[in-house]
């Protein structure tokens, strides 16, 4: 699982005006993330904004990460579904295409009872690709608890969990059990999903971060996350009380909203989000702006 540790980047799908994919936009984040010293991307995540995506967009996107990365970090694409038979297809395809992991988000909307939930992540694990759990409650509708985490756990194939409930009495428990599980010769990685609660998760024994910041500040990102995951907390406390004003403008409305316009200030490809995704809010702008000019990042736009 030293693969999946450290800080990984969910990046976003750059956009040009029209509302077209910016494929060349694309390469030059992956160059840029590379560059920058992240440990691995995550494309057609949350980020990515895959719920507007085109099946041949999501197609072309992971061909050019695979053939731009060239085996430098690993990549986890985002193949969840609230159809399972969707979800295996997406998974299959990203195998297919040569990505390293499948992140396989909680079945939305239709929220799953436990044996559908098993179901459904057994058939991600059957495809023969590892796969990390995602678990976000806050836009499934269904958080998955520690037991079950647990349970899922014990599925060949499924490598990890995206922890994006927020709370960390949970992970604390997920930790737990995963602890039990290296001491059985199993292993299973656990991964923050919220930028704030990089330190702490890795202060309690996680394995790193689904950031993001990173998009626009992927060196800090890494930093932080290898200062904690080194034991040097001094040097993790001093990144994280740094950038904690900028974890939290980044939401300040819907990601991946903040973390695009950001970007297209400090002149990186990100474009406009797709409907029904608006521009941020006056205030909003206002309030990202001060943060990000705070924290020091020179702005073309």
């Amino acid at each position: 699982m030293a693969r999946f540790r450290g800080a990984f980047t969910a990046i976003v799908t750059p956009m040009k005006e029209n509302g077209d994919v910016d494929y060349e936009g694309f390469r030059r984040l992956i160059d840029f993330q590379i560059q920058g010293g992240i440990d691995g991307l995550v494309p057609l995540g949350t980020t990515g904004e895959t719920p507007t995506l085109e099946d041949d967009e999501e197609e072309r996107l992971i061909k050019i990460a695979v053939e731009e990365v060239r085996g430098r970090v690993p990549i986890i694409v985002g193949t969840g579904s609230n159809s399972t038979k969707s979800m295996m297809g997406y998974t299959k395809r990203a195998k297919d295409l040569g990505a390293d992991a499948a992140l396989v988000v909680t079945p939305y909307y239709n929220k799953p009872n436990d044996a559908g939930l098993i179901r459904h992540f057994e058939a991600a694990a059957a495809i023969g690709i590892p796969v990390v759990i995602y678990n976000i409650a806050s836009r499934t509708g269904r958080n998955i608890p520690a037991p079950m985490i647990e349970r899922l756990s014990r599925i060949p194939g499924i490598v990890g969990v995206k922890e994006s409930s927020g709370d960390i009495s949970q992970m604390m428990d997920i930790i737990t059990d995963r602890d039990r599980m290296r001491a059985g010769g199993r292993d299973f990685t656990v991964l923050s999903g919220d930028d704030a609660l990089t330190l702490p998760l890795i202060a309690l024994g996680g394995d790193g971060i689904i950031s993001v910041v990173s998009n626009l500040i992927p060196g800090k990102v890494a930093a932080l996350a290898r200062a904690c995951l080194a034991g040097d907390f001094e040097e993790g406390r001093r990144l994280h009380y740094e950038l904690l004003p900028f974890f939290k403008a980044a939401f300040v409305e819907t990601n991946p909203v903040p973390i695009k316009t950001a970007m297209t200030w400090a002149g990186l490809p990100a474009g406009p989000a797709r409907l029904p995704l608006g521009p941020l809010s006056g205030n909003s702008e206002a309030f990202l702006r001060k943060v990000v000019t705070e924290l020091g990042i020179p702005l073309t736009g």
